[in-house]
């Protein structure tokens, strides 16, 4: 598969490349997040919640694990650093399978529980308002989403 990648130059430029994404997406669509402490995870995800028309505030579950957010389509939240030590399942094929889209932040501490179809993003910190996001699509949807993005 092809590697797509944006720069943005603010939060706000990531939160719309964030948001013309989730108009793309359908139930069931999981999304990798990776990134350093202060990269843009949340950032991001508050991006997609504003293109998935979900008006309550987006914030970090860390504590949590997961939250649940209802728009157009539901966005289930995952903070999933937590378990880096854990061999816990906490139900995350009802949440991949399930009626929403997943966003998953730190998703190398639960790979073997990742659908193999699944749009990978990586951000990288520039510089203080600059971000490179790279996606990495692992199947024909998510090309397809990300070639939607770079028109």
């Amino acid at each position: 598969m092809n590697t797509y990648e944006f720069m943005t130059h603010s939060d706000e430029e990531t939160k719309t490349l964030a948001s013309r994404l989730a108009r793309q997406l359908k139930p069931g669509d999981v999304i990798t997040l990776e990134g350093d402490l202060g990269a843009g995870k949340t950032t991001f995800t508050k991006g997609l919640a504003n293109g998935l028309n979900i008006s309550r505030t987006v914030n970090s579950p860390t504590f949590t694990i997961v939250k649940e957010y209802d728009g157009d389509i539901p966005l289930y939240h995952m903070d999933v650093y937590r378990l880096e030590e854990s061999e816990e399942d906490i139900g995350f094929d009802e949440y991949f399978h399930g009626d929403g889209v997943s966003v998953v932040e730190w998703p190398s501490f639960i790979h073997e529980f990742l659908p193999a179809e699944r749009l990978d993003i990586q951000i990288l910190y520039v510089s203080e308002n600059e971000r490179k996001i790279i996606l990495k699509p692992a199947n024909e949807h998510f090309d397809h989403v990300c070639k939607e993005l770079l028109s």
